[in-house]
């Protein structure tokens, strides 16, 4: 089951200067259905308990990813919605199933079940979730994945690993679509993308062109491994849009970022795309000739609903 994403939204902050809490999912309706109408056909909201350095202070307001989504179904039709993406210790895997389902039939078949190995490592601390090494923290994503797609396509889950066990989980109604596509974010290449070729539906990537080309080489080659079609594989990349009428409005965009201090520079610039209409589009199809099928954008400006607009046309038109 490929991931339907072509051009996705993530909404990753939830501080609107002037807006209060009450009027804050108000606002969230706003920019969901502009960017429905312009032609975003996926959102996302990161799955964070605090704000993450490089988007703001932790002090600042962070609503819990899945109920979000809930809420969001009920305002969309046609949109995708996913987290961006959920975080494999913050949730029993089935249970996590389980919450994605029930996405899944709220949404009409519209929910994709997006997960990685976690990396906050101060959210955990005060939340008080264990934080494993890294190579942990992949051994409990590939049993989440397995757990995940059995809750998904089997009457019941049964599986006993080294981290998570089920015994006979129920999982009705089952999702509308007979299954619900899986998408595993990041970049590493021995781990991460062997367990994309191996159980995923899609992946999400970080970088440019050049970056991007490299990492969907190096799936082509997990894939060939295993004896799986790569082509089954939807390939996306996340990274930052600036679009405006000119391009020096781009480059303003770009240096609001809300908490760009925190960031490296260089590496804003690579996973940035910037600029004109024009210049956007000219961007977007070097990332699709390097072997990408879709893209997950974040803003600088999300608030603003020109800005959705006019971003989701100029990407309906750069990948018509």
């Amino acid at each position: 089951m490929r991931a339907p994403v072509r051009i996705g939204l993530q909404i990753p902050s939830f501080n609107v200067p002037g807006i209060s809490p009450a009027d804050l999912f108000p606002r969230l309706v706003s920019i969901a259905e502009t960017a429905e109408r312009s032609g975003f056909d996926s959102l996302f909201v990161m799955d964070h308990l605090h704000q993450i350095p490089g988007v703001g202070p932790p002090t600042n307001w962070m609503l819990e990813g899945n109920t979000v989504l809930g809420a969001l179904a009920a305002r969309t039709s046609r949109v995708s919605l996913g987290l961006m993406v959920g975080g494999v210790t913050y949730r029993n895997p089935a249970l996590h199933a389980k919450i994605t389902t029930t996405l899944d039939v709220v949404s009409a078949g519209r929910a994709i079940h997006a997960v990685g190995a976690a990396w906050f490592e101060d959210e955990h601390r005060a939340y008080g979730f264990d934080f494993p090494p890294l190579k942990t923290r992949f051994e409990l994503l590939e049993e989440a994945l397995v757990i995940a797609r059995q809750m998904f396509t089997q009457d019941e889950a049964r599986f006993a690993g080294s981290h998570f066990r089920v015994e006979g989980a129920l999982n009705n109604p089952r999702p509308l679509r007979g299954d619900i596509p899986i998408l595993v974010g990041g970049s590493g290449e021995r781990k991460t993308l062997r367990l994309v070729a191996q159980y995923a539906d899609a992946c999400n990537v970080f970088g440019d062109a050049e970056r991007a080309r490299h990492l969907m080489g190096v799936l082509d080659g997990h894939c060939e491994d295993i004896g799986r079609d790569p082509g089954e594989i939807t390939r996306t990349r996340l990274g930052t849009l600036c679009v405006a009428e000119t391009h020096d409005e781009a480059e303003r965009l770009l240096a609001s970022w809300p908490d760009r201090a925190n960031l490296d520079p260089e590496r804003l610039r690579m996973v940035s795309t910037l600029g004109t209409p024009d210049e956007v589009a000219e961007q977007v199809g070097g990332l699709l000739a390097a072997g990408l099928d879709g893209f997950v954008f974040n803003m600088p400006n999300p608030w603003d609903l020109d800005a959705v607009a006019l971003a989701g046309e100029t990407l309906v038109r750069a990948t018509a």
